[in-house]
């Protein structure tokens, strides 16, 4: 049995996320079937994380177990991009140590959230237009409050089988990149809607629903009802999986 990595890259428009779900459309059971076939065996893949319906992710892994022993891994990833839809793009495939696990060895994840201040035609599946008044200097200053904790309770979805709602968070920001404001998070890993729940809190905060002091409270009471609006999946993006460098996948 060999074990081997995705890179792939998808628009999450048009599923219900990453993981099989009865009834729904996922990227993982694309994967799953598109593989089963051209490898001629039942393949199960595992992704890196479980992103909701709608998210997009520019840099996703999965990892595979097959019984051959050797695969031609370019010809495999050519063939892959053949038979997938459009929307889903494999970028290399590759063979890792047994031990290799495209979840539990990764050591952190980014996701990117972006919102159009101008509203395009050409951003409508990939932003949340929001035009209203915002003070990103609150936002900021909001957002870097959220590293001084790890419970992140009151921004994880309700009754999920999670076994435990902490996270090591390391870098939170905001920038302005030309007409859009793109909010960057990294942890080692991530809740059920927790950056979207981050996000909409902090534009509660930014447009002065909500003051800077009050999102210490908001995490301590541990309480998502406490918290802000969750905001559109269109406009939150996975954009980096690290794994340890002994791993030496790139």
């Amino acid at each position: 049995m060999s074990r081997y990595f995705i890179r792939l890259a998808y628009d999450g428009t048009n599923y219900h996320g990453w993981q099989v779900q009865k009834n729904a459309h996922s990227v993982q059971a694309e994967l799953n079937d598109k593989l089963s076939t051209l490898l001629n065996e039942n393949i199960n893949v595992m992704g890196c994380g479980r992103t909701d319906t709608g998210v997009h992710a520019r840099e996703f892994f999965a990892h595979f177990d097959v019984n051959s022993l050797h695969l031609e891994t370019k010809d495999l990833a050519y063939k892959m991009n053949r038979f997938l839809p459009e929307d889903i793009a494999i970028d290399r495939i590759f063979k890792v140590e047994e031990e290799m696990h495209a979840r539990f060895s990764a050591t952190s994840r980014t996701y990117k959230y972006f919102i159009c201040r101008k509203e395009s035609p050409f951003d409508r599946h990939f932003s949340y237009f929001l035009h209203v008044p915002l003070d990103l200097g609150a936002m900021q200053h909001a957002a870097e409050i959220l590293l001084c904790y790890e419970d992140f309770t009151s921004f994880s979805r309700l009754h999920t089988q999670t076994a435990t709602n902490l996270c090591r968070i390391t870098e939170i920001h905001w920038e302005t990149v030309q007409d859009k404001l793109v909010f960057t998070i990294t942890a080692d890993r991530f809740l059920r809607n927790m950056v979207r729940a981050i996000v909409g809190t902090l534009l509660e905060i930014g447009m002065g629903k909500l003051r800077v002091g009050e999102m210490q409270r908001i995490i301590e009471a541990k309480d998502r009802s406490q918290a802000g609006f969750s905001v559109p999946a269109k406009g939150l993006f996975l954009e980096r999986v690290v794994y340890p460098g002994h791993f030496n996948i790139f």
